[in-house]
């Protein structure tokens, strides 16, 4: 067994929004080069129906895995899903996914860079032996062009939805000789627990290429996904769509008038959940002309009108990375801040489904730098996955939370 222990570093990010358009510039996340926990760059968790909680992580140009019976106090020995180092994508929303099944399937998808133009290609690997053996990475799509940022979420029948940002279409643009901005957002289905997908098909054209998309459920083959939209005039704002079944997108709506027009990579993109009574919540970051920094809005009529945004954190302190969870017992909304000298990690809750929200209260801090915050449930009870270089990883119940 392994204890959960210091964890190395990623770069700072977000000091504001002039530093939300930053470049690709990559600095080194990690300081150390070997494969332990200690030396990841990225660690996402999920818990699976069995209560165990599992996290994969990215160390030492390999994903690897480990699950907890003690909530995050010690960890299994860790088990690669690659046996080489690849070049994995580094970029701020980049990080591997993970679903487990009712049938401890574990399906898995990351993103690698294809070449030195941050070009990527999307992987996929799953698990039938509880996470002891994982299948040789395959392509999630044949086309050679770009996919990053992948999504995964796992229906009510145990199928496996995977939506991400493709640029296929841009080959086909340079051919006609006509400019092509952005990416088009993708999607595909799995039957088998993560183990075959579906025939790639496209959701929207020229969305934003470089920010995390958001998925969550409307009900049994419904997906809602939220992603940063390019509309006319450069302005990437976000919008929501959401499936009328498995194999039909339905229409695009606007999540909000930010009015942010910008040529550049925001590299950080939004947080969806849905509530059993069907509110949806989103939260988001813009460096828009109408509002700048993070909000959240609810919608009761299934994606299509949202609630005037609610600004939440303090511009001043450079709040960035929001996540939003819902469960029958409330909503729950983690961000982080930084004030010249440590970051913060805050968060506000709702018990009626988000018509009104508690004051923001700190539930983790750190001196250095740090991963985005992620909110997980068990179930039962919420916790804050948060792993920082001072302080290592850790999975923390979060007291009072709905």
């Amino acid at each position: 067994m392994i204890r959960t222990a210091t964890i190395a570093a990623i770069t700072l990010l977000l000091q504001g929004a002039a530093n939300a358009q930053m470049s690709h510039h990559h600095v080194s996340e990690s300081a150390c080069d070997t494969t332990e926990l200690r030396c990841a760059t990225k660690v996402t968790p999920a818990f699976a129906p069995d209560g165990r909680l599992w996290l994969a992580w990215m160390a030492g140009g390999r994903i690897l895995v480990a699950n907890s019976k003690d909530r995050g106090k010690t960890f299994s020995t860790p088990v690669a899903v690659v046996d080489r180092p690849l070049e994995l994508d580094w970029g701020p929303d980049a990080r591997p996914r993970m679903v487990i099944d009712r049938h401890n399937r574990i399906a898995i998808a990351f993103a690698i860079f294809r070449d030195k133009n941050f070009n990527g290609e999307v992987l996929y690997t799953r698990s039938v032996d509880g996470g002891h053996s994982f299948t040789k990475p395959e392509p999630i799509t044949p086309n050679t062009e770009s996919q990053r940022f992948a999504q995964l979420a796992l229906d009510a029948d145990g199928s496996v939805f995977v939506a991400w940002l493709d640029k296929r279409n841009r080959a086909q643009a340079r051919a006609a000789n006509r400019i092509y901005k952005g990416a088009a957002l993708f999607f595909a289905w799995s039957k088998d627990g993560g183990g075959t997908y579906s025939e790639a098909r496209m959701v929207r054209d020229s969305t934003c290429e470089c920010c995390r998309i958001s998925v969550a459920f409307a009900g049994p083959g419904r997906p809602a996904v939220l992603f940063r939209n390019i509309f006319p005039g450069s302005v990437r704002d976000h919008a929501i769509v959401t499936f009328k079944d498995q194999a039909t997108p339905g229409e695009v709506h606007r999540v909000s008038q930010d009015g942010w027009k910008t040529e550049a990579c925001p590299h950080q993109g939004p947080s969806l959940a849905i509530s059993p009574k069907g509110t949806y919540h989103a939260v988001w970051f813009t460096g828009g002309e109408v509002r700048k920094g993070l909000f959240y809005a609810r919608s009761a009529d299934s994606g299509e009108t949202f609630s005037e945004p609610m600004a939440i954190g303090r511009l001043d302190r450079n709040a960035s990375r929001p996540y939003v969870v819902a469960s029958a017992s409330g909503t729950a909304i983690a961000w982080k801040e930084f004030d010249g000298e440590k970051t913060a990690v805050k968060l506000i809750t709702s018990g009626d489904d988000g018509k009104t929200w508690s004051q923001p209260r700190v539930i983790a801090a750190t001196v250095d730098a740090s991963d985005h915050p992620l909110l997980v449930s068990d179930g039962h009870d919420l916790f804050l996955s948060w792993m920082t270089k001072a302080d290592g990883y850790h999975i923390t119940p979060i007291d009072g939370a709905p």
